[in-house]
C-alpha cells in the first residue's frame, strides 16, 4: 500500500526529530525532514508533494513566522494539510503574523494519540483519492468594482526573486509562484492564467525550453510570456527573442514601476 508522505519542519529541531522518529517507526509513514527556511521549503515541497506538513514552532519571531507563508504557493499545486505544533506563546505569535489561512494546532507536549487520529483522517481521504480537500488555501479579497483581476504565473528557481515579484504585483494582480518549468505545467493544468513571467536560466528545464513547450500545446499557445533575465544574460536573451518572439523581457532585479508598466502594455 502506498504510504502517505509527511514533511516535518520547524525551528524546534528536538520536537521535529522526535515526531519524525515516531511517524516512521510507529506508523511507517513516508517521512521527510526539511529545514525551516523559505528557499528550502519552496524547493522541497513542490518536488516531494507531501500530503501533510507538520511545523514544529520554537522561540519564534515575526520574521520566522513569515517564513512559512511560502506554503500558500505550494498549496496551489495540490491538496495539503498543515499541522502546527506549538506552546501557547508561539501559537499566539504565529496567529498574529502568519499569512496562512487554515491549519490545525497541536499543543506541546505532543499527544501522539491526537496526532495519529488526525493523520488517519487525512490518510483515509488520501487513499480514497479525495485530493481536492485542501486545508491550506489562499483567500483573495473580492474586487469591489466587480472587475476580475488578471492572474499572473511567475516561474523562477529563486524563491527570493519570486517573493519580490509577488510584492510588486499583489496590489494589482492575482499572482501564483512556482520554482520550475515542471511545476508551471502542473499549475497550468489546473488553473487559467493571463500572463507568464518566465525565468530565462533554470535547472532541468530552462526558460526557452518551457516557452517552446508552451507554444507546442494548443491549451497554452495564446498565453503571453515575458522573460525574466539577469544583467549578464541580457545580450543572449535579446538574440533568443528574435527566434522565439515572446511578448517581452525584463532585467532582474525587477523594479515595481517597470514591471507593472510592461505588464500593462501586454494585458492592457
Amino acid at each position: 500500500m502506498k504510504k502517505m508522505k509527511i514533511l516535518v519542519t520547524g525551528k524546534n529541531r528536538r520536537i521535529a526529530t522526535d515526531i519524525c522518529n515516531h511517524l516512521a517507526e510507529d506508523r511507517d509513514y513516508n517521512v521527510i525532514k526539511c529545514q525551516a527556511r523559505q528557499d528550502v521549503l519552496f524547493q522541497v515541497v513542490p518536488n516531494e508533494m507531501p500530503r501533510v506538513i507538520i511545523i514544529c514552532l520554537g522561540n519564534e519571531t515575526r520574521e520566522t513566522v513569515k517564513t512559512y507563508d511560502i506554503l500558500k504557493e505550494c498549496a496551489k499545486l495540490g491538496a495539503l494539510t498543515l499541522i502546527v505544533v506549538s506552546n501557547n506563546e508561539d501559537k499566539s505569535l504565529f496567529i498574529k503574523y502568519t499569512g496562512l489561512e487554515k491549519m490545525f494546532f497541536l499543543s506541546r507536549p505532543v499527544s501522539l494519540y491526537m496526532l495519529y487520529d488526525k493523520l488517519e483522517d487525512v490518510e483515509k481521504r488520501y487513499l480514497d483519492g479525495d485530493d481536492d480537500y485542501a486545508l491550506l488555501s489562499e483567500f483573495v479579497n473580492p474586487n469591489p468594482d466587480g472587475i476580475a483581476r488578471k492572474h499572473i504565473l511567475a516561474v523562477d528557481d529563486s524563491a527570493e526573486q519570486l517573493i519580490r515579484i509577488k510584492e510588486h504585483l499583489k496590489e494589482f494582480y492575482d499572482v501564483t509562484l512556482v520554482g520550475s518549468g515542471r511545476d508551471a505545467f502542473k499549475l497550468l493544468s489546473k488553473r487559467r492564467v493571463d500572463l507568464i513571467l518566465l525565468d530565462y536560466l533554470m535547472p532541468d528545464m530552462d526558460g526557452p525550453q518551457v516557452y517552446r513547450k508552451l507554444r507546442e500545446d494548443i491549451r497554452y499557445v495564446d498565453i503571453p510570456v515575458m522573460f525574466l533575465t539577469g544583467v549578464s544574460e541580457k545580450d543572449v536573451v535579446i538574440k533568443t527573442l528574435v527566434d522565439l518572439k515572446p511578448q517581452g523581457y525584463i532585467v532582474k532585479p525587477t523594479k515595481k514601476s517597470e514591471l507593472v508598466a510592461k505588464i500593462i502594455d501586454i494585458l492592457g
